[in-house]
């Protein structure tokens, strides 16, 4: 299908590896210009070139922590005007909320949660303005299924949702659309070292716990990000603007409820 958005430039948050960088991909085989932010330069021009070698896109990698006022200024000197903006960030650690301070929430909150505020505020009105703009806020599964050793992503992160609710709604008629996809488990880097490092804590064998994990999916997998990736193009498209206000999971099955 051809999404109808070749020509259009989107930055994307994270776009260096995981499901970020499995976005870029998807858009810019799309035709679209991607800028890519992420902290780790090297890690960053290799995505970049792997990704245009692949597809002929113009890739542009901008080093920069978006959870900072700093990061996110330079973000958008290279890019200022954005038809699609893709926002993601790192989940903070898992822990017990009797030993989380304030600095420690607020970080999640600058990270999961302000920065994609801030990015939304400085690239909208644009949007609004060319009468085209696309908002995806990849966020966690945990949103819909929290679970209290991720609290600090749990809140953050709904608090996003909530901003972004009420948003969408108010922007539609102008052919902007904002929407949340919240990833269940999917083979990244991330899944992986989380896996490591639980196993460690309880003495167990990574492998196993692998394997109890994808027991508990009912696709009997965890996800490849090209599937995610795929998803946050489609909802980036022009064939996607009636498509606004959702929180949209992929999670295998996982989540037992309706809604």
């Amino acid at each position: 299908m051809d999404l109808g958005i070749s020509g259009r430039t989107a930055i994307v948050c994270g776009g260096s590896a995981g499901l970020g960088r499995a976005t870029a991909l998807a858009l810019a085989r799309e035709g679209v210009r991607v800028v890519i932010a992420a902290r780790d330069p090297e890690r960053l021009r290799s995505a970049a070139d792997e990704i245009a070698d692949e597809t002929g896109a113009e890739i542009l990698p901008i080093s920069a922590d978006v959870a900072t006022e700093a990061g996110r200024a330079a973000l958008l000197a290279a890019c200022p005007a954005p038809d699609i903006l893709v926002n993601n960030a790192g989940g903070p650690p898992p822990g017990d909320f009797r030993a989380w301070s304030r600095d420690d929430w607020m970080k999640a909150i600058d990270a999961n949660m302000l920065s994609a505020i801030f990015l939304i505020q400085a690239t909208l009105d644009g949007m609004i303005e060319r009468r085209f703009g696309r908002v995806v806020n990849i966020t966690s599964h945990m949103v819909k299924q929290p679970a209290a050793i991720l609290g600090l992503s749990n809140g953050a992160r709904a608090g996003l949702t909530g901003f972004v609710g009420g948003l969408a709604r108010d922007v539609a008629r102008h052919n902007v659309t904002l929407n949340n996809v919240l990833p269940g488990q999917f083979d990244t880097d991330r899944l992986r070292s989380n896996h490591a490092r639980f196993a460690q804590a309880s003495d167990g064998d990574v492998e196993t716990l692998r394997e109890r994990s994808m027991a508990q999916i009912p696709a009997r997998r965890f996800g490849d990000p090209a599937e995610f990736g795929d998803m946050c193009a489609f909802l980036c498209g022009a064939r996607a603007g009636y498509v606004t206000g959702q929180n949209i999971l992929l999670d295998g099955g996982q989540f037992p409820g309706l809604l």
